[in-house]
């Protein structure tokens, strides 16, 4: 059998046909913009379906079921996408609404979830019994599978990690409280990190490099001072990755996983400035076990695949705890 999944991302939705190995076989787009209500969204999504299974040769009775992951919150045995932060829409019944254009099983799930679950099946994540990913963007991200199985706790909203307190009283978030782990080890947080440097030395090389970059301050910026010999740079690198490291460190110390994958643009930087220095502060500050015990901290591998390969397994992997 073959799988949809769907990925609702920041400005588009993104769909591909993924095999029983979790292999995209083709993919295809549309801008969010383009949707105006919810009978269009679930007629895009049914849509998408038709044109995936077009393109490929594929029957759509050999299409097992689709399933969607998006940004924001999700009542997954109903189908209903209660919020997303990037459509404007709320309560909406979307397994009942595709169902007026397909007849065939739709699954819904968090998008931090979808990624987890690609990331723990045909990723950084296989062998794993318990596994941890964490997705550095605008916030964080954070989805936790179990022996297979997405953790979604008693109310179904598990693993937002990125709004656990790593600093009582401080950094104010979007979501009303202080401190939230993603307002200091995001890649958001990163450039904040990056402009508050800068303004203490405008002359050193991390302005260069922003300068370089027409003034635009990214997540690369510092690492890029930094591998040019920049103190500042460095600095920027060292204090992030101490947030970055506050954040894992509490999440081997409750959830004892056996992998811990990072993901996200800022995971691309090298494993000298980013990886291994995590790996360093997680092993000295977690609580202490035996070496052949210790969580493994690695890069998740599937990078922006993740979404639409996590959303096609749902179906394939649709018991969860």
């Amino acid at each position: 059998m073959k799988y949809i999944g769907i990925d609702v991302g920041g400005t588009n939705l993104k769909a591909g046909l993924v095999d029983e190995n979790g292999t995209i076989l083709a993919t295809t787009k549309m801008k969010i913009a383009a949707i105006s209500d919810q009978e269009e969204l679930a007629a895009t999504m049914a849509e998408m379906t038709r044109q995936l299974a077009q393109m490929t040769g594929t029957a759509i009775e050999e299409i097992a079921s689709v399933g969607v992951g998006v940004p924001g919150t999700v009542e997954i045995r109903s189908g209903m996408l209660l919020y997303s932060c990037n459509l404007t829409l709320r309560n909406v019944p979307l397994r009942r609404l595709f169902h007026k254009h397909l007849r065939m099983p739709l699954y819904i799930e968090n998008d931090a979830n979808c990624a987890a679950l690609a990331e723990y099946y045909v990723g950084a994540g296989q062998g794993s019994k318990r596994f941890v990913m964490v997705t550095l963007g605008t916030g964080i991200g954070g989805g936790i599978v179990h022996n297979g199985k997405i953790f979604h706790g008693s109310n179904g909203m598990a693993g937002e990690v990125g709004h656990m307190s790593i600093a009582y009283g401080g950094h104010p978030c979007p979501c009303g409280r202080k401190g939230c782990w993603e307002q200091y080890a995001s890649a958001s947080a990163l450039k904040r990190l990056t402009r508050e440097a800068m303004d203490r030395a405008p002359e050193s090389i991390l302005a260069q490099v922003v300068a370089e970059n027409n003034g635009s301050v990214s997540g690369q910026s510092a690492f890029i001072a930094a591998r040019r010999g920049d103190s500042v740079g460095q600095q920027v690198c060292d204090t992030y990755i101490r947030y970055l490291s506050a954040g894992i460190i509490n999440l081997v110390n409750i959830f004892q996983p056996d992998t811990l994958a990072i993901g996200g643009g800022v995971s691309n930087e090298t494993d000298e400035q980013l990886l291994i220095p995590v790996q360093r502060q997680v092993a000295q500050e977690s609580i202490p076990c035996s070496r052949d015990k210790r969580t493994r901290i690695a890069k998740a591998q599937l990078g922006n695949d993740a979404g639409i390969i996590g959303a096609a397994l749902l179906g394939k992997k649709k018991r969860s705890i």
